[in-house]
């Protein structure tokens, strides 16, 4: 039932943690906005030896090492920026993603569960949830989560596309044939596909 890839899944929580973010002046955002994770890694890491537990950069940089496929250093930089705050959102998803990418769901669903729990959490955090659960063997509460992030932000394709293949392979066509459209109208990655595949 292993069905999305990580490529898709961190450049989508990529965006929107960075879209959450208030820091924008600082140079080292520019450079991780124009792509160019080295740079932005090396001016978080330059900041940071003024600042060692400011969240903001800790978090900077773990998205640049995230992205620069740094895992380990990543989730390092979260760990320590989830010390400072432990109700930080962006870090619990950033820290969830980051334990799906390595295959270690139940840490994924409880970082995920944790950031669920904040008031004003985005979608995600649902999205994330039920990710993991899905790849747990847990569908029917894969499901529900799922649901929940498609309550939170309606114009969520990835959730749509997720659930729509959890339905198929628990046999649910007419429910999978509807999500799919959905996320196809969302213009979703292969949702149009697996509405051709399935729903014919």
């Amino acid at each position: 039932m292993k069905i999305l890839s990580k490529v898709i899944l961190v450049p989508v929580i990529a965006g929107t943690l960075f879209a959450c973010s208030e820091q924008k002046s600082n140079p080292a955002d520019r450079y991780f906005e124009k792509g160019q994770y080295e740079l932005a890694a090396q001016k978080y890491s330059d900041n940071l030896k003024n600042k060692p537990s400011d969240v903001k950069l800790l978090f900077g940089r773990g998205r640049s090492y995230q992205e620069l496929g740094m895992l380990a250093d990543a989730q390092s930089d979260f760990e320590a920026a989830l010390s400072q705050d432990p109700n930080n959102f962006q870090v619990l998803l950033s820290l969830s993603a980051i334990q799906l990418e390595q295959k270690n769901y139940a840490s994924a669903l409880l970082y995920a569960t944790k950031a669920e729990e904040i008031s004003g959490a985005p979608a995600m955090a649902s999205f994330l949830k039920g990710r993991a659960l899905h790849q747990l063997g847990m569908p029917e509460d894969a499901l529900k989560a799922y649901g929940r992030a498609i309550q939170i932000d309606k114009d969520f394709g990835q959730a749509y596309y997720n659930r729509g293949m959890l339905k198929v392979a628990l046999e649910r066509k007419k429910q999978a044939c509807e999500d799919f459209k959905l996320a196809s109208v969302l213009d979703y990655p292969g949702a149009a596909e697996s509405l051709a595949k399935y729903c014919k």
